[in-house]
Parts: structure tokens; C-alpha cells; sequence
């Protein structure tokens, strides 16, 4: 039997275990935080991103299907009409969301138990013994580093986030808000609560005493819900990071017997909202890749050429959608910009997007089920 060591217990790590039990490997899942543990926010999945995770036969019982929404302006005038029905026609999956601990249990609680091991840091794949190891160990990948020690590193994006997951006392739909330079993302999740976030335009590395009081300076004066988001948030419940990118691509996604995996292979901004998406799409090709042929090392070969020119091509239209959307600051840009999405009917901005989430996962060839005497 084939055995794999996933580094990172992740979105990533977790979805390449699943394929590669999947598909008859022995997996161990090694993960440096002493448990699993993921942050208290929402994560968006596209249709390509529901197409894998059934592919990994993964169903999520706490999905939350997106009704339609739209995109505002600070003061809630509408921009566009997000059209659901028109996008679910033409994607053929919805537009889904879910707190991204569901995800995580639900990832976890596929595989076989003690496949995961927590409170165990890998700073050097050559100690570990298996026929794949699969670096699945985040945007600031110790294993990159360690074998490509002279790529450089992760670079800012220009655009700071704040995130919440959070409830109200009544129902609100899915909506965008854009301003100079800024934009608000609303997202209900499926047991009531809402996952919303805020990112604009700043120097990387500010950091505030009390940061909802700086949300409400901010934010306060644009439309409803977003005052009150703000309001019900607790302070324990809002995070705060600066978002960064890999910026340089990486020349392959193999190195020898490593293989690279989601943020550690091409770590993107979040303004189309592919990050994990494009993880679980990684971890579908690398467990089909390695189930057509005994060769390890053609099928490593064959993952890089479908992986990297896709996903660092995500990653370049993730950094031009946030500099034609939320990083816009000019005035007139803005107001051009707004003009042009006034003019687009909700049928065809449910079509936007359609060369990333239109992606069909290949099928990994499962094991044969032993026949009985």
C-alpha cells in the first residue's frame, strides 16, 4: 500500500487526505497546532469547489445555499443585482457558504480516526518516510522555504481585512458594499448567524486598542446591516489580519517527492473568493493524478501541469478583481466603474466568474472492494 503525509491540517491538508484515502493510500495528516482549530469566520464555496468536495464524496449538512443579493454602494444604493436562480442555472451548483470549523469537522470527520496527529511541527520532508508528502502548511510554507529557500516570500496586497462571524435578531441576504477603496461582504450562514468582513485599503501592520471602535468610526455611517453588524460583533469575535499573496509564482508545485498545496502553493488575495476553493481543487486533481498509474512520480508531474498554470491564474484574476473593485480609489474610476455594473442585468452578472467556478474536477479511480470468498 502507497503512503502519504499530509503536512497541514487545514482546508487543503484535510481534502488531499480524503482523496488519497480515498483512492487506497495509508494517510497520516501531521498538524503543528496541538488541535484542530480553524478560525472564527465563514468561507464562500464556489460551484467548482462544491463539484470537488462531491467528487470526494463530502456532503455538508451546514451549507448555507446564497439567495440573491446584490452590490451596494456605501450608502445602500444598488450597483447590481446578484441574480441565485440565473447563476444556478448557468454554474449548475449554487453559490454556498459555511463557518469554516463545519468545514473543518466535516473534513476531519471523513477520515479514519488517528489519521490526524496534532502538536507535531515538519521542518524538513527528508525526515519524513513516505511514498508523497503533500505540503499542505499555509501561506507561509516552511516547507516551500525549505525547498525553494530562494522564492521570495509572500507579498502584501495593499488591503487589510476585519471578520466577524456574528447574530442578528432577523434574516439579511448575501450583499457586497464597495467605497473608495473599501468593501463590506455580508454572507448568512446556515443556522442564523451571519459571516461578515470589511477590508480596505492601508498600511500593513496598523493595529488599534479597541478595534470595533474603530469599525463603528469607519463603517458607521454606511448602510444597514452594516452598523449593526458591527454593533452585535463582540470584540472577542472580530479578527483582524493584513492580506498577503504569493506574488511571484512558483516555477513547479513538485519537488522530488513534495508536492505543494493550496496557500503554500499559490496563496491569493480573497476578492474572488477561491482560496479554499482552489485547495479542495488541488486536492481532487493530486488524488486522481496518483490513481491512474503506479508511477508516483508521473503522476506528480502530471498534478503540477494541471494545478499551476490554473490556480496562478485564479491567483492573478483574484489581484485584478480587487483592484477593479474594493482597492479602486480614484473618484471618477469609481463612478465609471459603478456606471458600467448599473448597466449589467442580473442575468448576466450571474455569468461573471464562469471560467473559474465553471471548472469540473476529474474523477479519482477508486480501489476495487475485495471480493468475497
Amino acid at each position: 500500500m502507497h503512503k502519504a503525509i499530509v503536512v497541514g491540517g487545514g482546508i487543503g491538508g484535510l481534502s488531499a487526505a480524503i482523496g488519497l484515502h480515498g483512492i487506497g493510500w495509508e494517510v497520516t495528516v501531521l498538524e503543528r497546532a496541538p488541535e484542530l482549530t480553524a478560525v472564527g469566520a465563514g468561507i464562500s464555496l464556489w460551484p467548482n469547489a462544491l463539484r470537488s468536495l462531491e467528487t470526494l464524496d463530502i456532503h455538508l449538512d451546514k451549507l448555507r445555499e446564497q439567495a440573491s443579493g446584490g452590490l451596494h454602494d456605501r450608502e445602500g444604493r444598488r450597483i447590481t443585482r446578484w441574480d441565485a436562480d440565473a447563476f444556478r442555472r448557468h454554474h449548475g451548483r449554487p453559490l454556498a457558504a459555511i463557518h469554516r470549523a463545519d468545514l473543518i469537522a466535516a473534513l476531519h470527520d471523513a477520515l479514519p480516526a488517528g489519521c490526524v496527529r496534532t502538536g507535531i511541527e515538519v521542518t524538513n520532508p527528508e525526515d519524513l518516510d513516505a511514498d508523497v508528502i503533500v505540503a499542505a502548511d499555509g501561506i507561509h510554507s516552511g516547507l516551500r522555504k525549505r525547498l525553494w529557500p530562494r522564492h521570495p516570500e509572500p507579498v502584501y496586497s495593499g488591503s487589510t481585512a476585519f471578520r466577524a462571524v456574528t447574530a442578528l435578531p432577523h434574516p439579511t441576504e448575501l450583499s457586497t458594499s464597495w467605497d473608495d477603496g473599501a468593501e463590506i461582504g455580508v454572507i448568512p450562514l446556515h443556522d442564523g448567524r451571519v459571516y461578515w468582513w470589511a477590508s480596505y485599503v492601508a498600511e500593513p501592520g496598523i493595529r488599534y486598542e479597541d478595534p470595533k471602535a474603530y469599525l463603528r468610526r469607519r463603517f458607521g455611517g454606511w448602510h444597514e446591516p452594516i452598523p449593526e453588524l458591527i454593533a452585535a460583533s463582540t470584540p472577542e469575535a472580530l479578527l483582524h489580519h493584513d492580506l498577503y499573496l504569493l506574488g511571484t509564482p512558483l516555477p513547479s508545485y513538485v519537488r522530488g517527492r513534495v508536492a505543494l498545496l493550496g496557500d503554500a502553493a499559490h496563496a491569493m488575495p480573497p476578492f474572488l473568493g477561491q482560496g479554499g476553493c482552489q485547495a479542495i481543487e488541488d486536492a481532487v486533481v493530486l488524488a486522481a493524478a496518483l490513481s491512474t498509474t503506479e508511477d508516483v512520480d508521473a503522476a506528480l508531474k502530471s498534478y503540477d501541469e494541471q494545478r499551476r498554470p490554473r490556480s496562478q491564474a485564479v491567483v492573478k484574476s483574484s489581484v485584478q478583481a480587487g483592484r477593479m473593485g474594493p482597492q479602486l480609489r480614484n473618484p471618477l474610476a469609481v463612478a465609471i466603474r459603478n456606471s458600467v455594473f448599473r448597466m449589467l442585468p442580473g442575468v448576466l452578472t450571474a455569468r461573471i466568474g464562469a471560467g473559474v467556478s465553471g471548472w469540473a474536477p476529474p474523477v479519482p479511480r477508486r480501489p476495487a472492494p475485495p471480493r468475497m470468498p
